[in-house]
């Protein structure tokens, strides 16, 4: 049973959103290669920057921007609430922004479920991966150089030195950079390459772009950032490599090369920076390989496919044996092959008991065989020593709520979402453990959560007026939902 079907970023709400949005981010992005105006982007709602007299955006209004840029840009296009992904992902960010130079550190991640090629970053510590970028790149390393050159945007702060040459340009710009990520994640084909082409030549045109000069700083400071990680630097002209490879065979180039060409020359760059540092072994990482054989299952046409995709990688050479076999287990456990999923995991359990996206594997065979509690309790096990371990947490709450359980499910979710406050997937899923636990009130706060963090602000004071309703006589509620509405109807005229 289902409180409320999750809008917009599930597939069926958002395909009719879509449709009725295309022809306004195409008009947008149009407008924008023609000296955008500011009436024509009023619905992106995006921040003021400052004034004309200010010399360059100050950090604090990036973040603002980019807060209200992620909201938005979550309400247009979907994404992925994968908790083992996002974690692998998220982690592997925030090691290398440890490395890097940037000094605000408050980053904020956004996956989307999207098999193009493509990452970006938004001014105020926002970063975009899609799906499709796992498989493209073959190894971590591979993956960090994509994330460690975004990072080296951030943190020269390309856009803000961009602003100060054309600071009347860059809310025009933003808007358009917003339209032309939304339909690379989502329309696709010749609309999102037409609609990208135009936001880049009207970048261009008001110099926000990052120019080639940018470019080559982010590559060398990215480079850094890898090595100082313990990242291959070698790495980096082989995603290159692989970039200009797709290129190649491709009629439509990937999203990412469209902001961030390939030349030969910028290969050879790179690998001349490369040989400063001397060549080493650098360990592979199996949890990279893991992620990448998830995302592989996921973007299969069905769990069948998975299943013929992963036996032909173990019957020949497989890159990583263990996720081969991780990710047969995966479509075994789809098709109900359960037997088949218990002998293919074992092994695995058998090398390393503990690495939770294995635990997961086995608590979902043991729930999809009617076993669910020893499912929940190798879950709870394993909470024991990992209280705040954001995967075992949502798959515990979830399979508790299968279980009907849901005053335990509540309890979960509520402690667990007080540390991932901006998770949007968690507010989601607590609003619905809220309904079936007869929580009325907790429905209509966590909705209203979740409404805010997807930028849908006229839904959400819905929302916080149905909970008011329900909290006179709690003084205390009262005025943390009134305060609440006051912050939602600022978010909405800009003023926040």
């Amino acid at each position: 049973m289902h409180i409320f079907s999750r809008p917009l970023t599930g597939n069926a709400n958002r395909s009719g959103l879509l449709s009725s949005l295309r022809p306004l981010i195409v008009s947008m992005v149009v407008c924008t290669a023609s000296l955008l105006s500011i009436s024509a982007i009023a619905d992106f709602n995006l921040p003021e920057l400052g004034d004309a007299s200010s010399a360059v955006v100050s950090p604090q209004q990036e973040y603002q921007l980019g807060q209200t840029w992620l909201r938005l840009y979550r309400s247009r296009v979907p994404t992925s609430s994968d908790p083992l992904i996002h974690t692998y992902t998220e982690q592997l960010l925030n090691r290398l922004a440890k490395s890097s130079q940037l000094k605000d550190r408050r980053l904020e991640l956004i996956v989307v479920k999207n098999p193009t090629m493509n990452a970006f970053a938004v001014p105020g510590g926002v970063v975009g991966v899609h799906t499709g970028l796992f498989l493209y790149a073959e190894s971590e390393a591979q993956f960090s150089s994509v994330l460690s050159h975004e990072l080296a945007h951030l943190s020269q702060r390309h856009f803000a030195r961009g602003v100060e040459q054309a600071q009347k340009a860059s809310l025009p710009t933003m808007a358009a950079m917003l339209a032309s990520l939304v339909l690379a994640a989502t329309a696709g084909g010749d609309a999102g390459l037409a609609a990208l082409t135009a936001t880049q030549a009207a970048a261009l045109d008001s110099k926000l772009r990052f120019s080639r000069q940018n470019e080559q700083e982010a590559d060398r400071i990215g480079m850094q950032t890898m090595v100082i990680a313990g990242e291959d630097p070698y790495a980096v002209p082989a995603m290159f490599e692989r970039m200009l490879k797709a290129t190649r065979y491709s009629r439509r180039p990937p999203e990412f090369l469209l902001t961030h060409p390939v030349t030969e020359s910028r290969i050879a760059d790179s690998l001349n920076r490369a040989s400063k540092y001397p060549r080493r072994q650098h360990a592979e990482s199996l949890d990279y390989h893991l992620m990448r054989a998830r995302i592989l299952l996921k973007h299969e046409h069905t769990p069948q496919d998975g299943v013929k995709r992963f036996t032909s990688e173990l019957q020949r050479e497989s890159t990583s044996p263990e996720a081969s076999r991780y990710g047969l287990v995966l479509a075994l456990t789809e098709t109900g092959q359960l037997k088949r999923a218990r002998e293919n995991l074992q092994p695995l359990l058998a090398s390393a008991p503990n690495k939770p996206a294995y635990v997961i594997a086995a608590a979902d065979i043991e729930a999809n065989d009617g076993n669910i509690q020893k499912a929940l309790r190798s879950l709870e096990e394993e909470l024991q020593d990992n209280p705040s371990h954001h995967a075992y947490n949502v798959r515990y709450a979830e399979l508790l709520m299968k279980a009907g359980d849901y005053a335990r499910s509540e309890e979960v979710l509520v402690r667990h979402v007080r540390r991932k406050p901006k998770d949007d997937y968690v507010w989601y899923i607590l609003a619905e453990v809220h309904g079936l636990a007869g929580n009325i009130l907790g429905v209509h706060e966590a909705r209203a959560e979740y409404f805010i963090l997807n930028g849908i602000y006229d839904k959400a004071q819905i929302q916080l007026r149905n909970a008011l309703k329900l909290s006179r006589g709690s003084y205390h509620k009262t005025a943390l939902l009134e305060e609440k509405l006051k912050r939602v109807a600022a978010m909405q005229n800009n003023k926040l």
